[in-house]
């Protein structure tokens, strides 16, 4: 197959300079390699810290905010002629209850974006058994829906979420919990409110999910029981918890939705902006990491091209005397460089894929951590690739000029 005479020399040069261009291979090839490996552990890592957060929290909470006390009704009777000001307003002395819970159900079902909804009661209680006590949050909730958007039946370790279904008077609690009170599924616990009201209830089920904000303190009833444990009516709904498709596109959707429910609407990255803050930081550092190993792989080929020109400034010049112009000569160092970064760039993304692959069988066994969590995207992949093969051409270019630039009249008669 003809290659043509620019890409022989080409191959020429880096053949006689053989241990030169595998150390240039070699540079992007681990440059690519730990691009790929970085890329993959941060987003793991992150995809990882993302599911546990999202395992309890709910892409968007639909709740009543209190209101702080204003002017209106001083304007509405004092008229517009005065000033009406009010001095240290205080908050509105009303419930958090949404109004008519079902109809604002009913009334987000139209829209595609949303996957999942569940209505819920949740309040501050203290937990007791015998002489133990513990303080924590009970969650009132239609546990079908609430497993739906949360799988809690994956975290069950006793129990299952259909026992508390079918028992008014049952109770699932965290295993953090469970160990504090020295219960166990089958056993009865109290739980009574700042308002001394009080109730004995059955676990049925013990969960565990890891985080022990959650296991030490929360637990779950239907909603039933929170609303007369609180002495409130059956409508009696403090919060709407809301799944939609893309988790990632929540603000503009919860603009959309408290505009026409006017009630507030909380993001769960709003909920959780530390640990947001913290996945941005190690994306910075990953990146800055992998982008100076692929510079410095590039100023080696740099640096061997330039070696090349130095040693074979004669054999250009003969070149152009003989009648190669100064593209030429540009294209057969640019195909070199190319030549190098492609090589070291496959070899890159298979090294890569094995690092990959073995640090994810490293065995970590620490809270749902079973192995190092690692992310297996193509467009680490091609992303890896592109930026190697164009660090390897801006490498190889400014030598390629340089070379073009070459006067074989002065390096002849030198």
């Amino acid at each position: 197959m003809k290659i043509g005479i620019n890409t022989e020399i080409a191959f020429t040069y880096m053949v006689s300079r053989r241990k030169q261009t595998i150390v240039a291979a070699l540079g992007v090839t681990f440059g690519i390699s730990m691009f790929i490996f970085m890329n993959a552990l941060i987003t793991g890592s992150n995809e990882w810290s993302e599911k546990s957060m999202l395992s309890s929290t709910p892409h968007l909470r639909l709740y009543n905010d209190p209101k702080m006390s204003d002017n209106q009704m001083l304007d509405k009777y004092a008229g517009g002629e005065t000033i009406n000001l009010i001095s240290n307003p205080k908050f509105v002395n009303t419930d958090s209850r949404i109004a008519d819970p079902d109809a604002v159900l009913q009334q987000l079902q139209h829209r595609a974006e949303i996957t999942a909804m569940s209505k819920q009661v949740s309040t501050n209680v203290i937990y007791a058994n015998s002489n133990v006590q513990e303080n924590g949050n009970v969650s009132g909730v239609n546990i079908r829906e609430q497993d739906k958007m949360f799988d809690i039946s994956s975290t069950m370790i006793s129990g299952s979420v259909d026992a508390l279904a079918g028992n008014p008077d049952g109770i699932i609690i965290g295993t953090g919990l469970a160990e504090k009170l020295n219960v166990s599924k089958g056993d009865y616990i109290t739980l009574s409110t700042t308002n001394a009201a009080s109730k004995r209830l059955e676990i049925v089920g013990i969960f565990k999910t890891t985080i022990k904000g959650i296991d030490n303190t929360r637990s779950y009833t239907n909603i039933s029981f929170v609303q007369q444990l609180l002495r409130k009516d059956r409508n009696y709904i403090t919060d709407i918890y809301i799944n939609i498709k893309d988790y990632n596109n929540t603000t503009g959707l919860a603009r959309s939705i408290a505009s026409e429910t006017g009630y507030t609407v909380e993001t769960w990255q709003s909920n959780n902006e530390q640990s947001l803050a913290g996945k941005k930081i190690r994306d910075v550092i990953a990146n800055s990491v992998v982008i100076t190993i692929l510079i410095v792989a590039g100023f080696g080929i740099y640096n061997i091209l330039n070696m090349v020109i130095y040693e074979k400034i004669k054999e250009i010049a003969i070149l152009k005397a003989t009648g190669f112009q100064s593209g030429h000569i540009i294209s057969i160092f640019i195909r070199q460089a190319l030549f190098i970064g492609v090589v070291g760039a496959v070899a890159g993304l298979l090294f890569g894929w094995l690092i990959s692959f073995t640090v994810s069988k490293i065995y970590i066994g620490l809270g749902n951590v079973a192995y190092l969590p690692i992310a297996f995207q193509l467009r680490h992949y091609v992303q890896g690739a592109v930026f190697g093969i164009v660090t390897a051409f801006f490498a190889g270019y400014i030598p390629a000029v340089k070379a073009s630039k070459v006067d074989p009249v002065t390096i002849i008669r030198g």
